[in-house]
């Protein structure tokens, strides 16, 4: 069984900053990459950011040049620093991460955690 344990979400004010956490645990061998999502009201869940095992980063670009990716392997820990955040950053912000398992690989989500952006 595999965990995705996120943290971080809240309410913050435009012009803010977050950072959310997420950890990975259990049967996982090696995780290939991992990165956040995110879902509004009435729209489909969308790409925020990603990096794999090796450092690689992408970003969407409505979030490029203000959020920066970054991962502990040795504790299959991915953050996500958002800065300058705007009201149509309020989302779910869903974990994700693809890596292998006892019988295969796998894609895995987290239960996600609410962002909201507003004064």
């Amino acid at each position: 069984q595999v965990q995705l344990v996120e943290s971080g979400g809240g309410l913050v004010q435009p012009g803010g900053s977050l950072r959310l956490s997420c950890a990975a645990s259990g049967s996982i061998f090696t995780i290939y990459a991992m990165g956040w999502y995110r879902q509004a009201p009435g729209k489909q869940r969308e790409l925020v950011a990603t990096i794999t095992s090796g450092g690689s980063t992408n970003y969407a670009d409505s979030v490029k040049g203000r959020t920066t990716i970054s991962r502990d392997n040795a504790k299959n820990t991915v953050l996500l620093q958002m800065n300058s955040l705007k009201p149509e950053d309020t989302a779910v912000y869903y974990c994700n991460a693809y890596y292998s398992g006892p019988f295969g690989n796998y894609n895995y989500w987290g239960q996600g955690t609410q962002v909201t952006v507003s004064s």
